[in-house]
């Protein structure tokens, strides 16, 4: 994985938003598949956050920009966007986050903050073999892992009022 994610630390949230939105309509393009007006919204509300957002507060935007309120349109939209690498489930708050790295092949350890809910993604390989290792050894083949650390960002550890 390249850079940090940007999740907490200062950037150029422009920049990230358009490398993010920029990968995703080469990606669909390339695969022949549709980056939907619905899922392209959803993808831009996973990137403005910087954190883990449920389906219903997805689709909450997605109501407010007129695309429904019926919660198929957020979860049909938000499976197309994790089963292509775009965004990632989070299964401790039940809740999915943009992919800061989309076409990095990755096994991103999620930094979890408990109090703001931001989520930053950062390289597990270490992790990943230490499990692999361990799995090898009782003969099971690791298909996936997803880490996941809750934890208190650097904005919230120094009291920041704008967490």
């Amino acid at each position: 994985m390249s850079d940090p994610s940007p999740a907490f630390h200062e950037h150029n949230h422009d920049t990230c938003t358009h490398d993010v939105l920029h990968y995703a309509e080469q990606m669909v393009a390339r695969e022949g598949l549709r980056l939907t007006a619905v899922r392209r919204r959803t993808l831009e509300i996973l990137v403005s956050e910087h954190r883990a957002m449920g389906a219903y507060e997805v689709l909450d935007r997605l109501a407010a920009d007129g695309f429904g309120n019926q919660p198929p349109v957020a979860y049909r939209a938000l499976e197309f966007l994790v089963e292509h690498g775009l965004a990632h489930r989070i299964n401790r708050l039940n809740a999915f986050a943009a992919c800061m790295h989309p076409g990095e092949a990755h096994s991103p350890l999620f930094l979890i903050c408990q109090s703001c809910e931001a989520v930053a993604e950062a390289p597990a390989a270490p992790v990943r073999s230490a499990v692999e290792v361990a799995a090898s050894a009782h003969g099971f083949a690791v298909e996936r892992v997803n880490i996941e650390v809750l934890g208190t960002c650097p904005a919230c550890a120094k009291g920041d009022s704008a967490c």
